[in-house]
């Protein structure tokens, strides 16, 4: 059996993830907070800000799926938010808090227990992480979140690193998904233009229709990893294969 542990994948481009991943016979976990109106996808409701309930419930899906005959294994980390977008002197200690947690912290706990929990499994095992190009290009407004995605890509790196003279270890790749038409994009573009800089630019990306949709880059996403495109310890963008 071939599965796929997505977070946050009741929405946007975990959501079509899920689905795709399914319906090319993936048995597909979606761990999110809010429970998705899709059959194919077995959907745990957890709160990933709440590391106790988030290792508890990711610790018990584990046990499970090891029960299994496993032919491959990947974790995608994908669930994330913007956060507060303004300078940083205006965003709150708990909003700073709360997107380092869902965007660094949860993967780097979710990461350590995929590892180890599948020690002494051998068959193929992955973790791919969602990144951004916030993660490589700093915006006026988006501090926070450029510097969970930044994090994020060096986690990338380093769990390729400790891996690679591990027997059959775990192969760790990172993703951008180029922009793309989710809720995401809808709360940049209902900024005040005194808070984000670059608000037009993404407003006639909008209008200009240059948006990929989160169908496009899960399946883009998915061929990747099936055609071995993806490269261990290094964060790709998607409009490089478009």
């Amino acid at each position: 059996m071939n599965i796929a542990i997505i977070t946050g994948g009741s929405k946007g481009i975990g959501k079509a993830l899920a689905l795709h991943y399914a319906s090319n016979n993936y048995k597909v976990y979606s761990l999110a907070r809010s429970i998705a109106d899709i059959q194919e996808v077995t959907q745990i409701s957890v709160d990933l800000s709440n590391l106790k309930e988030t290792h508890n419930s990711f610790k018990m899906l584990m046990d499970e799926i090891k029960k299994q005959e496993i032919h491959s294994i990947t974790l995608i980390n994908n669930a994330g938010r913007l956060g507060t977008i303004s300078n940083l002197e205006n965003i709150s200690s708990e909003d700073i808090s709360q997107s380092i947690q869902l965007n660094t912290t949860t993967p780097l706990v979710l990461s350590s227990l995929f590892i180890k929990q599948t020690q002494q499994l051998t068959c193929k095992k992955h973790i791919i992480n969602i990144s951004s190009g916030a993660a490589v290009n700093a915006y006026a407004g988006w501090s926070v979140y450029c510097t969970s995605k930044a994090a994020l890509d060096m986690l990338t790196k380093s769990i390729s690193e400790e891996q690679k003279d591990v027997e059959n270890g775990v192969k760790c790749f990172g993703i951008r998904p180029g922009v793309v038409d989710t809720n995401m994009q809808s709360q940049i573009r209902s900024t005040d233009p005194q808070d984000f800089k670059n608000l037009q630019r993404f407003i006639d990306l909008k209008e200009n229709k240059q948006l990929f949709s989160a169908e496009f880059v899960a399946k883009t996403i998915y061929t990747l990893e099936q055609q071995n495109k993806l490269i261990n310890g290094e964060t790709i963008d998607v409009r490089d294969f478009v």
